[in-house]
């Protein structure tokens, strides 16, 4: 009820089970300090590489770009780039018998707010001497102020039409209009531009935003009308971002195609992502190889042998050979296992960052090495050192 109630987590049930798991996930404290390492040097890694695709357009396309934004970001030097402030993403971590491995970063809209802050600070509370990790609605939420002030007007733009996104949208403005910020959530089509700046208009507000949330997919935005409303969250709008459209550039599972032709070194990425190729590169049916959409989120229709349902695999299948632009083919790696009090589970770790510092964990867990939308929210806590030591102790 405090989830829901306190935390705006409405969609706690799903079907016939519930979408949180009532035990959480413990880390060791080393492990959380190598995690938030690894994210740290994605993060740096990933942006620097996003500055060079800024001014290779050659490259738009490669990455599966709709052909809209193709359109505007050629026509936008980097310094004319929409304005980003409070950049935050969330990379997905897997334990693996070789250690730690990526399998994507959600640089464009993160979900898990909620789970990772309000629902984890619940959880702690019935288990005393662990610790947290970071809070990233709190964090995300300081940084915001930070950027413009204290009592500005922040829009947050989401897809008002689904649940999910909503509730994180409220769950931010929470918290904000507890600091003390006039926190208004809208759609995109509440949105008028103005010699680049972002004016709400709409019956429930009239004000410029001093910064917008976007919480609304970089590839949707071409679907709006007029067609031009959409363009400043690439080029030209002077209304600050968090985060701003060329996030897409390396939201798309394509990125790693593009490595060969950069000349930004991105070390960690290239030991922690699997190997990653064209479609058409690989055999229909392999073992070794997993088929996602290249701007698929929540696991929707990944294509895993043995794991997705047969009759669902053959659809994709039949999608990836007519659209292969629209797909990638992922090397598979073996997800370690864990023992619960539900049964046999495998976890998913989102490690956010902002503004490059992480800044909390996104934890879930499903009872098939798949993490998608049948998958558990789960609490995330620390087990420090002394708390482990004294637990030995007891043990003996």
């Amino acid at each position: 009820m405090r989830l829901m109630f306190d935390c705006c987590k409405w969609d706690i049930q799903s079907e016939d089970h519930s979408a949180v798991a009532d035990f959480p996930l413990i880390l060791e404290q080393e492990e959380w300090g190598s995690l938030a390492g690894y994210a740290e040097k994605l993060t740096r890694e990933v942006l620097a590489a996003e500055r060079e695709l800024l001014c290779r357009p050659d490259l738009h396309m490669m990455l599966g770009l709709p052909a809209g934004i193709c359109r505007v970001l050629r026509k936008c030097a980097p310094e004319k780039t929409a304005t980003g402030a409070a950049r935050v993403m969330r990379f997905d971590f897997h334990f693996t018998p070789e250690g730690w491995r990526i399998s994507e970063v959600n640089a464009d809209v993160p979900g898990g707010f909620i789970e990772a802050s309000g629902f984890v600070e619940l959880m702690a509370e019935y288990y005393p001497g662990y610790s947290i990790p970071p809070n990233p609605a709190k964090a995300y939420n300081e940084a915001i102020v930070a950027a413009v002030g204290e009592g500005a007007a922040i829009g947050l733009v989401h897809a008002t039409a689904h649940c999910d996104d909503r509730q994180v949208m409220q769950y931010l403005a929470k918290g904000l209009q507890q600091r003390g910020m006039q926190a208004i959530v809208l759609s995109p089509n509440h949105l008028q531009w103005e010699e680049g700046y972002a004016r709400i208009a709409s019956s429930f507000a009239t004000v410029k935003p001093a910064l917008l949330v976007r919480f609304f997919p970089a590839e949707w935005l071409p679907n709006l009308r007029p067609a031009p409303s959409w363009e400043p969250w690439f080029c030209g709008g002077k209304t600050a971002m968090s985060n701003p459209g060329p996030a897409i550039l390396i939201q798309s599972k394509r990125f790693p195609l593009v490595w060969k032709e950069l000349t930004t070194p991105l070390p960690t990425w290239q030991s922690l992502l699997p190997e990653t190729t064209f479609p058409s590169d690989i055999s229909p049916g392999s073992q070794h190889w997993v088929f996602k959409p290249v701007f698929g989120r929540v696991g929707e229709n990944i294509a895993i042998v043995g794991v997705t349902e047969q009759r669902a695999y053959k659809e994709i299948i039949k999608d990836v050979k007519r659209h292969p632009h629209a797909w990638i083919a992922q090397r598979r790696f073996d997800m370690l296992p864990l023992e619960t009090y539900d049964g046999i589970r495998y976890a998913c770790l989102g490690i956010f960052t902002l503004d490059g510092r992480a800044v909390g964990a996104y934890g879930r867990i499903a009872a098939k090495p798949m993490v998608d939308r049948d998958a558990q929210d789960i609490a995330v806590l620390i087990r420090r050192k002394d708390h482990r030591e004294n637990d030995r102790k007891r043990t003996v």
